[in-house]
């Protein structure tokens, strides 16, 4: 392989010059062996022994060896193995990777035999007559007899590449996919890149140090390098598609037009078929292998042509007839090949479709044939079919398409340079199943290729048709889509729209591992997406919490930024919420608020809104047995609140607002005491009384309705003046928000009934602007509710019985008739503010009855007398006595007697009971008969509530004085009073046998209860 340097004489030299520099030559030897590029660790060995062998050397330098004759020939021997290591050394260090590896079984042997050789040189040392100490000779016998058996193998992979070179050669292998794979090998065994260009430079390279080889005339391994070099040239990296393509239609162009009959030698004279695998037999005929096999296990032993014994055993490939077979079936296919295009253009679909399936069986048969269909410019016609309205034509065009493409990346090239290739591909994605498949089968193959791929995921609609095929019912189609998304995650612009697809593995993969800049990129898209719950909580289970928090305690400004935005948009989900509170969001998110020199306005506005997230997530907890708490620290509950007072508007509405959401929370009642400690109270008074930013007023009125609503009176009464009382009747009149509106009456609704407070509300002008949220009609707007339950409530303070003057005015502005429609049609809570308003007013009812006048004159002569009251005796009016008959009411109050509420029903009741005090006992049971009231006053003794049993029982006490009404009622009553003396405390247990007594059921003087 490598030539040698002539050996001059070392006659002429010293001994012991000469031992230097053989010496001196070893290490050079050992110092070059580390810049091999192949056979690394064969050098390494024979730089171990070429370190062990120079000690010697300098050993016997120090005797007197020139009178020994023998030394002459071992320095002889010692130079020209080292000089032949050099040369060895300097070829493996600078020649061509490839073409040392073609020749590793030589330089195998090289190595071999250099060893050996100075192993030969020791032995013709006269080590016994030097005077050498016993340990030193034997040393030297030692390393002697190792070098002398010393094996240098090649590696396994390299003898599988030589071992699949030959094969290649043998039986003349075309395939392009299997110098694809040998040239991929021979990259790995020599340590080289397998991108395209890496491997056609190193190939360029081996074809001109064979050109060097051929110079030198070294004819045998020229020849050989001619084979490995026609067989590597099939792979797509060894030649360009030019170069193929221009040798392609060379030859084509020298066939003709016309196919060729077969010769008659082709034929096998058993089959009467053009042979396959043609065999020699010992009588010198050829037949197909299978057909004179069977002929010979059928028992025949003579020839079927020359009726000659035959010899069984021998059967001969005749490889120089198969040749000929094949030649002329490459031959005829290239001509068919290249004559069918016009037929699929034909306007006949039959034509075209029995065109694609003659293509199909070319291409299925050999790689070889699907090169040629490649090379006559077939791709475009394919995809052009795509567009057809026949499904079976656009099947079959994407069927070749992907036999084509795999393992090709010339055939994916030359699919990316048809315009709008791969929109036709991906449209087919949108139709049937069967289609589809085709289609993400065609894409995952193309994707195989990184100069095809980017135009995967620009395809308009292509990563969202494979998200959903992703998640689809056929497990193959579903394989294929998931293994195209994991190759276009490649590009960060894919991941993106995979996100926006609704598909996160990739972006949480890049969120979790990427690059920083990478990483901000991927919290930016979680930041801006519009998430549906299932997204977020997908996100969450899939690990996005983990790298946001990271970014949020590690990154920059610009990184929290997006980190927390991130986490904002995730965080509105109750349940994320609630898992960022037990995994320590809060801390971090606290501290960016905190600071206030070195957090942007942006990220504390977005810190603030994350953490109101969190607030609303603790709110809606009833079934969880350990509820989670937000604020654990006072500490960090006042210094929250103290922002308020500290930063802009944005962060002030939402520190407002995480208030409210805690306020309704399971540690609502500790929040409340927190706040009322740092005087929150009148911070919010204060805000509600500024008009600058409607926002934060907004917040601040629902906040402080919160706080007034279970708050302390003195704390009210000292912050809440009249100035305040004011500000909320104008935020009623001016708001446009309803959520204000109702917040500011509802800390109207919840102010302590204070004259004072309810004559500065009167004097403002409260009774009208409050009245004008009392619907005063049927049409009842369940949006409004809670305004309405809060305006009922409101009005209750006009009309205690103490002040007649308020009772006149609030009467006077019609609000009797509101109050009786709101019976019928309010909510439970609107219904039970009613029942109590009527019952004050009712109180006064007696009293403020007018006496019906004297008749004078004659009585014929007379008008007709007014009807007097049947309860109060006098003449009643709605809004002079504020009668509960005279309004109708009876029947909306009895109504009421039935709703689930025990304390709307005990208000209404209340009300009801009015009837009947003192005077007006008889006559007002009557009408309650009368009204049907006395039944359910009867079924409240089976209530629930001891409030509504009790009160049941003072109003049945008095009515079974009539003996009418215990005879009617009595009989219903007994069974539950019985129960009552049983199982009521002692006050009930008294009432109950008191009125068992009127009953007749027990004794009058009966002490026993």
């Amino acid at each position: 392989m490598m030539a040698l340097d002539v050996i001059t004489s070392a006659s002429s030299v010293p001994a012991t010059e000469c031992f230097s520099q053989i010496v001196e030559s070893m290490m050079e030897v050992v110092y070059a062996a580390n810049n091999v590029l192949i056979k690394k660790e064969s050098f390494k060995e024979l730089s171990v022994y070429l370190e062990r062998v120079a000690p010697v050397l300098k050993e016997l330098n120090k005797k007197d060896i020139s009178r020994y004759g023998s030394i002459n020939n071992a320095i002889e021997i010692l130079n020209q193995a080292i000089k032949a290591a050099k040369q060895l050394t300097a070829d493996c260090t600078k020649r061509n990777k490839v073409y040392l590896l073609m020749n590793c079984r030589t330089i195998i042997k090289s190595l071999e035999d250099i060893t050996r050789e100075i192993s030969r040189a020791l032995g013709l040392l006269p080590l016994a007559s030097l005077d050498l100490s016993t340990s030193i000779i034997e040393e030297i016998e030692k390393l002697r007899d190792s070098m002398q058996r010393a094996e240098f193998k090649a590696a396994i992979a390299e003898e599988e590449i030589l071992a699949r070179i030959e094969s290649g050669i043998q039986e003349r292998n075309v395939d392009r996919s299997y110098a694809n794979k040998l040239l991929a090998h021979i990259a790995e065994a020599v340590g080289i890149s397998t991108e395209r260009s890496a491997l056609k430079k190193e190939f360029e390279e081996f074809k001109s140090e064979i050109e060097n080889v051929q110079l030198r005339k070294d004819q045998a391994e020229a020849i050989q390098m001619d084979q490995i070099i026609a067989l590597l040239e099939r792979a797509d990296a060894a030649s360009s598609p030019k170069e193929k393509e221009r040798k392609y239609f060379t030859k084509r162009k020298s066939l003709g037009s016309q196919p060729l009959e077969p010769l008659q030698s082709f034929y096998c004279p058993i089959t009467r078929d053009v042979m396959v695998d043609p065999v020699e037999t010992s009588s010198g005929q050829t037949f197909e292998r299978s057909a004179i096999e069977k002929w010979l296990e059928d028992g025949h032993e003579m020839c079927p042509l020359t009726m000659t014994p035959l010899d069984t055993s021998i059967l001969r490939p005749n490889k120089t007839l198969r040749q000929s077979i094949e030649e002329w079936k490459d031959r005829n296919t290239m001509i068919t090949i290249a004559s069918m295009k016009s037929k699929l253009v034909s306007e006949e679909e039959e034509d075209v479709l029995h065109c694609l399936e003659q293509l199909e069986d070319l291409c299925e048969q050999r790689e070889q044939h699907r090169e040629w269909v490649i090379l006559e410019n077939y791709i475009p016609l394919f995809i052009q079919l795509l567009g057809e309205k026949n499904r079976d034509i656009r099947n079959r065009a994407l069927v070749i398409l992907c036999i084509l493409a795999k393992d090709s990346d010339h055939a994916k090239e030359r699919v990316a340079d048809v315009h709008d290739a791969i929109e036709f591909i991906v449209r087919s994605l949108g139709r049937r199943i069967g289609e589809r498949k085709l289609a993400v089968a065609l894409l995952l193959e193309l994707s195989k290729c990184n100069l095809v791929r980017d135009g995967i995921g620009k395809a308009q609609g292509c990563i969202l048709l494979l998200v959903t095929m992703a998640s689809s019912d056929d497990s193959q189609a579903a394989t294929d889509a998931q293994e195209l998304l994991e190759n276009l995650s490649f590009s960060d612009q894919n991941i993106i729209q995979m996100a926006k697809a609704n598909y996160f593995k990739h972006l949480l993969q890049r969120l979790s591992t990427g690059p920083e800049q990478v990483k901000m990129m991927m919290a930016s898209t979680l930041a801006e997406l519009e998430l549906t719950d299932h997204n977020k909580a997908s996100l969450f289970e899939g690990g996005a919490l983990g790298p946001l928090l990271r970014l949020v305690s590690c990154g920059d400004i610009q990184m929290k930024e997006v980190a927390v935005k991130a986490l904002q948009n995730l965080s509105s989900l109750p349940a994320n919420g609630l898992q960022m509170i037990k995994e320590g969001a809060l801390q971090p998110l606290l501290g960016l608020l905190f600071q206030h020199v070195s957090s942007s306005s942006n990220l504390r506005e977005h810190a603030a809104t994350t953490i109101m997230h969190l607030a609303l997530s603790t709110v809606s907890q009833e079934s969880s047995p350990t509820p989670v708490s937000l604020l654990k620290s006072d500490d960090d509950t006042f210094r929250l609140f103290s922002l308020i007072s500290l930063t802009g508007p944005d962060v002030q509405q939402n520190v407002l607002r995480i208030f409210h959401a805690l306020c309704q929370s399971p540690s609502a009642s500790n929040i409340k005491t927190k706040l009322t400690e740092c005087s929150a109270m009148q911070v919010l008074v204060q805000l509600c009384e500024r008009d600058d930013n409607p926002n934060v007023r907004v917040n601040a009125v629902k906040m402080l309705y919160c706080l007034v609503e279970d708050g302390d009176e003195g704390t009210i009464l000292e912050h809440v003046g009249q100035k305040c009382l004011e500000t909320l009747l104008r935020i009623i009149q001016s708001s446009n928000v309803e959520e204000e509106i109702t917040s500011a009456m509802g800390i109207i609704s919840n102010l302590p009934e204070k004259p004072q407070i309810t004559q500065w509300l009167l004097d403002a002008g409260a009774l009208t602007v409050i009245s004008r949220f009392l619907p005063d009609s049927k049409q009842n707007d369940p949006h409004k509710n809670h305004l309405v339950e809060n305006a009922a409530g409101a009005m209750c303070r006009f009309t205690v019985p103490t002040n007649p003057e308020w009772q006149k005015r609030a009467a006077e502005a019609g609000i009797i008739p509101v109050l009786v429609q709101l019976l019928d049609f309010g909510t439970t809570i609107t219904k039970k503010c009613a029942a109590i308003s009527l019952a004050r007013f009712s109180e006064s009812s007696l009293k403020l009855s007018r006496p019906i006048p004297k008749h004078r004159g004659f009585w014929c002569f007379s008008v007709p007398p007014e009807t007097g009251c049947p309860i109060h005796g006098g003449i009643c009016a709605v809004e002079s006595s504020f009668c509960l008959v005279e309004a109708d009411a009876l029947g909306p109050l009895v109504r009421v007697l039935q709703d689930p509420d025990p304390g709307t029903c005990e208000a209404s009741l209340d009300a009801l009971l009015t009837l009947i005090e003192g005077v007006t006992l008889q006559n007002g049971s009557k009408v309650l008969a009368d009204a049907n009231a006395i039944q359910p006053i009867v079924g409240f003794l089976g209530s629930s509530s001891p409030g509504l049993q009790e009160k049941a029982l003072n109003t049945l006490e008095r009515i079974f004085r009539l003996p009418e009404l215990k005879q009617k009622y009595g009989p219903t009553a007994q069974m539950p009073l019985v129960d009552l003396t049983q199982r009521g405390n002692s006050s009930m247990k008294s009432l109950s046998a008191r009125i068992l007594a009127h009953l007749n059921v027990l004794h009058d003087q009966s002490s026993y209860f």
